[in-house]
């Protein structure tokens, strides 16, 4: 194994640790919400939640515009980016891809939980919402260390779809 392989392996065997201890944790104490009973109100809450969870792609699309506005990258179509609004792009664009898998399992899994479950959607918003910034943190300093946060925000969607499909056929 290279160095590189071995820090991208080290940053996303952590990632998913602290994915899962966070998740874990936090549903547990997160408190319960008497009102979820139903389907319906289960997936508004989650609709809510995931209202919170894009703010991370608002924030990289705010950050991205405004890096093109004040330099030479205003017309995108010159290739004028600094290396700094390049990563930035890319960190909107896989954040959209995540985001679009946590709004669809999020959703899904809502519809077969119940309301004492529920914590796990609002830890996993939270999770997703820190990932993702580790993931935009850590590219920024070396594009090597956005492993923690992509391996974290990845498997985070991974086993959010994994729980649906459990569920689904069981």
């Amino acid at each position: 194994m290279t160095k590189e392989q071995k820090v991208v392996a080290i940053g996303a065997a952590s990632g998913v640790l602290a994915m899962v201890a966070s998740v874990a944790t936090i549903s547990q104490l997160w408190p319960l919400n008497p009102g979820l009973v139903d389907v319906s109100t289960r997936l508004a809450y989650t609709l809510q939640m995931n209202a919170f969870g894009i703010l991370p792609l608002l924030l990289g699309i705010i950050v991205v515009g405004n890096n093109r506005f004040f330099s030479e990258a205003i017309d995108p179509t010159l290739h004028r980016e600094v290396l700094a609004t390049q990563i930035n792009g890319r960190v909107v664009d896989n954040t959209l891809q995540q985001s679009m898998l946590f709004l669809v399992g999020t959703l899904a899994l809502s519809a077969n939980l119940t309301g004492s479950q529920m914590g796990v959607i609002s830890a996993a918003t939270i999770v997703f919402i820190v990932a993702r910034i580790t993931f935009w943190i850590g590219y920024r300093i070396n594009p090597l260390y956005r492993a923690f946060g992509m391996a974290a925000t990845g498997y985070l969607n991974v086993g959010i779809l994994v729980c649906v499909f459990w569920k689904f056929w069981r």
